[in-house]
């Protein structure tokens, strides 16, 4: 008698249904770069002539990159590991540095959570007084300005920045133990809704605030001549990019928790149209605050705005201090942040934790335990100290500008020149898909993506190779910034090397051969 296939869709966790996927990917996709990059760099990059490149980026790149990812991990139903070894059995160190990369974010995004958490506590009573940015830095951060060269690095612990940040950690790492279902949809569930009707709050009220009109002109006042400029059109692709959450395995783990009959490429354009538009809604509301403190202070918006940590945590508590109703102008604003953060943050840490548990075969509060607390270990020391704003800078620079980039350049050229499974990748994603892939996705994925990643992560390798990074000390950006790179790139050889002792990654070969439409049907649940 033959023996029966296991039936390898029962093994793996499942989200509840599509709309609480769609809500785990929105979550992701918006994060703290929606709120404080966006604005400024539309600001910066001709105004509203820059939504025509940025509208192009997403149609061409962000979307196309997005259903790349979808397809891996709803294709192959693993983390970003086992989905490449499915793939292909000499690919999977690929997905092991998208693994690196989330567990270096990882380290020091905790740490915004847990300052856009005390910000928001601090709004009550406007705890900044009449100098935001020197309580910023000075008083809460402790930040020595001898540490921002380096030679003055310290972990010594910050009462006020440390224990916060723990809590932080103890409330992603509960959120995570609990599952796919129990943890990670229902923080969705809850989080993406408040979150959106937080952020609609705070864009009502601050279309309200006297000067909103003179702040909105400055942002959408079209420069068409932007439209001629190369780097303008390179902003406006690396802000889709890092703005989706794709290249560094997120979409790929939480497209394995799909259901096998569901509509992916749906999907992929409701979570990517989903996200555009709250950056768009984060740029109105954002401007109409910086256009308020403008006219109160007697300057131009360009003197204002600023993007990043100063927009956060100098600009908006500024803003909060003039403004009427500042309590909630200040809770509205950061509990938006902390709420973004939180989502973004579990998705990231989800990468880590699947590939793990999938490799190891080790159950998820172990996993979670080890490589969760890991993390929370390495956070608390090096963010929770006096420098902890150094690591986080550089680090952040590293894993975001030439790690992420790097990791995807490899996966869309490897995928679709070295291993040419881009036709699988289509296959399994048309099985189910209300919106079918064919050549012109085929073309972008494998000859616009690879150009644009090309250009981007030459254009940055370039300048930090030659220019050092932000005037903090070699030994520092060597590090924090090329050591911790380098560190991934040895890590992802050594966790490939080892051997998998999960039972979900034996049936590797018969993944990757059999036709998505062949499969056996999913009887646990309905097509979504």
């Amino acid at each position: 008698m033959t023996q029966r296939t296991p039936a390898r869709t029962r093994i793996r966790e499942s989200f509840n249904s599509r709309t609480v996927f769609i809500l785990a990917a929105v979550g992701s996709a918006v994060g703290l770069g929606n709120i404080w990059r966006f604005p400024y760099v539309t600001y910066e990059n001709g105004g509203g002539a820059f939504l025509i490149p940025y509208l192009i980026a997403l149609l061409t790149a962000g979307l196309p990159i997005l259903l790349f990812d979808y397809a891996l991990g709803h294709r192959f139903r693993g983390s970003p590991p086992l989905a490449f070894k499915r793939l292909h059995r000499h690919a999977e160190p690929i997905g092991w540095l998208q693994v690196g990369i989330c567990f270096l974010i990882s380290i020091y995004y905790a740490a915004i959570i847990a300052w856009a958490a005390m910000y928001t506590w601090y709004s009550f009573t406007q705890a900044w007084g009449d100098d935001a940015e020197s309580f910023f830095f000075t008083e809460y951060l402790q930040y020595d300005e001898a540490g921002t060269a380096g030679s003055g690095f310290s972990v010594d612990f910050v009462a006020q920045v440390g224990w916060p940040l723990i809590v932080v950690w103890v409330v992603l790492l509960i959120a995570l133990a609990l599952g796919v279902r129990r943890g990670i949809a229902r923080v969705s569930i809850y989080a993406i809704p408040v979150l959106f009707v937080m952020f609609l709050l705070l864009v009502g009220y601050s279309l309200t605030l006297d000067g909103a009109l003179t702040g909105l002109n400055a942002l959408f006042t079209p420069d068409w001549s932007a439209l001629t400029s190369g780097s303008v059109w390179i902003q406006a692709y690396g802000q889709i990019f890092f703005s989706l959450s794709v290249g560094f395995g997120i979409m790929i783990t939480y497209a394995s928790y799909l259901k096998r009959r569901s509509n992916a490429t749906g999907s992929g354009l409701v979570v990517g149209f989903a996200n555009s538009s709250f950056e768009l809604l984060a740029a109105i509301g954002v401007f109409s605050a910086l256009g308020f403190i403008a006219v109160a202070a007697n300057t131009a918006v360009d003197e204002v705005a600023s993007s990043g940590l100063g927009l956060a945590f100098v600009a908006f508590p500024t803003i909060i201090s003039e403004a009427p109703a500042s309590a909630l102008l200040g809770v509205l604003f950061f509990g938006s942040l902390t709420l973004a953060g939180i989502t973004s943050q579990i998705s990231v840490l989800e990468v880590a934790i699947s590939s793990v548990k999938d490799k190891t075969g080790w159950s998820r509060p172990v996993t979670v335990g080890l490589v969760g607390g890991s993390s929370a270990l390495i956070s608390v020391v090096l963010l929770g100290g006096v420098s902890g704003l150094t690591v986080l800078d550089v680090l952040d620079a590293f894993s975001n500008n030439i790690g992420i980039v790097a990791a995807a350049f490899i996966a869309v050229v490897a995928v679709t020149w070295g291993f040419r499974r881009l036709d699988v990748l289509a296959e399994g994603m048309n099985a189910y898909g209300s919106i079918k892939l064919g050549v012109i996705w085929k073309s972008l994925i494998g000859v616009v993506l690879p150009v644009v990643l090309g250009v981007l992560l030459v254009m940055d390798v370039r300048a930090k190779a030659t220019e050092g990074y932000g005037g903090f000390d070699t030994w520092v950006v060597l590090t924090f910034g090329w050591g911790a790179l380098a560190l991934v790139a040895v890590a992802a050889v050594v966790m490939t090397a080892l051997p998998w002792r999960s039972k979900s990654a034996l049936h590797a070969e018969a993944l990757q051969d059999e036709p998505e439409a062949e499969k056996s049907p999913d009887r646990t649940g309905a097509r979504d």
